[in-house]
């Protein structure tokens, strides 16, 4: 196994259009960050980004199923984000959001199974919930959050599909829709668990950002099989590890944050033309872009950013793949 996981580890997929979803991706972002540095809300983009997100789904589809699976998608994270900015508004958020964040795992990974959506998995409902769930909100933000991610959604979704109204297109229009029930039915609940524990324990630890680790703990379990777990796993860990060098770099510089919406989207750019082809690779991109669009919104000091996103992912990673391990061993008992 282990000369298999060392292949896979550096192993490059051929990813065959994957520069039209990156500019699609890379459009997504940058015009509704923009419009709400004009609009003199940078707080707003916490809720603009994840809206945003909806253009890295139904990169294989054309036409209606693009449509049908970013619409979904992106009505999934809008309410993600309304639930995370109504739990920000509670007074002790904190044993809420780790605990509606592993609801939202375990729920997403089966609406992402039946659904068929790829990427695959919750792990963006994660992120969504977990981030807006972070940070205090008074109740009139739940209507903002809405609106904000919404029509961001909404113009990801254009942008996603503006080519094929452009454009004469002589693929295949017809649509067959079918759905793929996760092979393991305990996946929502393998989910759930990582999510769980993983956000107790960094939460527990007064480490700041917890969602960081439970996004951790959701990545390795989209990969296929224990095998492509733990390259996932360790594609996370290793990618995010050398992306924080470049993030430093980038955070030590001061930008403006016109300047900082610019080099995030051009980030989420490169994300897109890697992340199909090496995760630990894009993860390089990945990280610094995270880290940026988050200092748009609340503006942190580096040194402590920089060491709370290394500790959060050592613990998700660790958490599920000791949870990988553990379903390994007991297979492997139940085998023999």
């Amino acid at each position: 196994m282990v000369p298999g996981v060392l292949r896979d580890l550096v192993r490059l997929q051929p990813q065959p259009g994957a520069h039209r979803v990156a500019v699609r991706a890379g459009i997504s972002v940058l015009v509704p960050l923009l419009v709400v540095l004009a609009l003199g809300r940078p707080e707003w983009s916490l809720y603009a980004v994840f809206g945003a997100f909806t253009a890295v789904y139904g990169r294989n589809h054309v036409h209606l199923p693009r449509v049908v699976m970013q619409a979904g998608a992106g009505a999934a994270l809008t309410l993600a984000v309304a639930l995370g900015t109504l739990v920000g508004t509670l007074g002790h958020r904190e044993p809420v959001a780790v605990l509606g964040t592993a609801v939202v795992a375990g729920i997403g990974a089966r609406l992402a199974a039946v659904q068929d959506w790829h990427p695959p998995g919750p792990l963006f409902l994660v992120f969504a919930f977990g981030a807006t769930a972070a940070f205090p909100h008074r109740p009139a933000d739940v209507a903002v959050a809405v609106a904000v991610a919404g029509a961001t959604a909404g113009f990801a979704v254009l942008v996603g599909n503006a080519g094929a109204l452009l454009r004469r297109d002589e693929r295949p229009r017809t649509w067959v829709r079918t759905r793929h029930l996760p092979a393991d039915p305990w996946l929502p609940a393998q989910f759930a668990l990582a999510v769980l524990i993983s956000g107790a324990v960094a939460t527990g630890l007064g480490i700041g950002h917890p969602y960081w680790a439970t996004v951790a703990a959701a990545a390795p379990l989209t990969g296929h099989g224990s095998r492509g777990q733990l390259v996932r796993g360790l594609h996370r860990l290793g990618g995010t590890m050398v992306g924080l060098v470049s993030a430093a770099v980038l955070l030590s510089l001061g930008l403006g944050a016109v300047a900082t919406v610019l080099v995030a989207a051009a980030l989420q750019i490169v994300t897109e033309l890697l992340v199909g082809r090496n995760y630990g690779l894009a993860l390089v991109f990945i990280t610094p872009m995270a880290l940026l669009m988050g200092q748009i919104a609340v503006v942190r000091p580096v040194g402590p950013l920089l060491v709370d996103r290394a500790l959060e992912t050592v613990i998700g990673t660790g958490v599920t793949l000791a949870l990988v391990a553990v379903g390994v061993a007991v297979r492997r008992r139940r085998a023999s």
